[in-house]
């Protein structure tokens, strides 16, 4: 497939206004031409999936295409014995930051996947490692199904780089790395066989490590365009991070006033149907 494509071309990270800059309250989605061309495509109709009848081939394809894009987990682990797995897992997210918790959903079928929490439950630890655009070709091969007794780190070409608080080794191509211990595993069942179909592993960040070229010097984060983390999309699709725009996000305090004068008798009859 790659033959018939061009090359991977990196881009410099900019921001831009956002879609609409000019939106006020109230105002519904035609009033632009991007909108109204949005709202054109629905007179094609809706094709409704009942879960609990659809084929779970299909449904996974149509989860994975139409939940994104989704951050990618790059997971480092040790088994009992020592030996190393690399795991990257797109059905990752942050579940608080106070406690700092992230999640991962591993998938009970997969070999690569099981292997990753028999070793988080063994060793009570693992590391989470952000992909960036440089390295996400030797992050790939982590997918492969290689037997349980085969160190990934040598077939990936990655550099391991020492933890503080759990044994798994970061990987040091990595620019944003979390050591996690583990704070739960969840088994997800099927409700119609009670076969558990997948675990959700909740991490309790311990350390995290940044690497200072990627850092915003005035806000002290990551900065995405020198981070340059890829995302999943459907399918064996990927994307990258190029634009970015910013929304504010007001107050009541701060508009509600505005809000009540600008949509008055509109607003209060919504109100008073929903009471």
């Amino acid at each position: 497939m790659s033959a018939n494509l061009p090359p991977f071309q990196p881009s410099e990270f900019r921001y831009t206004e956002s879609p609409n800059p000019n939106w006020t309250y109230g105002q519904r989605i035609e009033s632009t031409e991007q909108g109204r061309e949005w709202a054109e495509g629905e007179k094609q109709g809706w094709t409704v999936i009942d879960t609990s009848k659809a084929d779970k081939r299909q449904l996974y394809a149509v989860m994975i295409a139409g939940i994104v894009p989704r951050p990618v987990a790059f997971v480092s682990s040790l088994s009992a014995d020592g030996i190393g797995n690399l795991a990257p897992f797109s059905w990752f997210n942050q579940v608080t930051s106070n406690p700092p918790i992230i999640s991962i959903s591993v998938v009970n079928y997969a070999t690569v996947a099981k292997d990753t929490v028999r070793n988080i439950r063994a060793t009570n630890g693992f590391t989470v490692n952000i992909i960036s655009e440089p390295w996400v070709d030797q992050a790939n091969i982590g997918t492969v199904d290689a037997p349980y007794e085969v160190n990934e780190w040598p077939i990936s070409g990655l550099t391991k780089a020492p933890s503080i608080h759990v044994k798994a080794p970061r990987v040091k191509e990595s620019a944003f790395s979390m050591e996690c211990e583990l704070y739960q595993a969840i088994e997800i069942k099927n409700p119609e066989t009670g076969a558990v179909a997948s675990t959700l592993v909740l991490g309790l960040v311990k350390f995290i490590h940044m690497r200072n070229d990627v850092i915003d010097a005035e806000k002290g984060t990551p900065d995405p365009g020198k981070l340059r983390a890829i995302a999943r999309l459907g399918g064996i699709t990927y994307g990258k991070v190029t634009e970015g725009f910013i929304l504010p996000r007001p107050s009541w305090k701060d508009v509600g006033e505005d809000i009540k004068s600008a949509l008055g008798a509109a607003l209060e009859e919504d109100s008073a149907k929903s009471t």
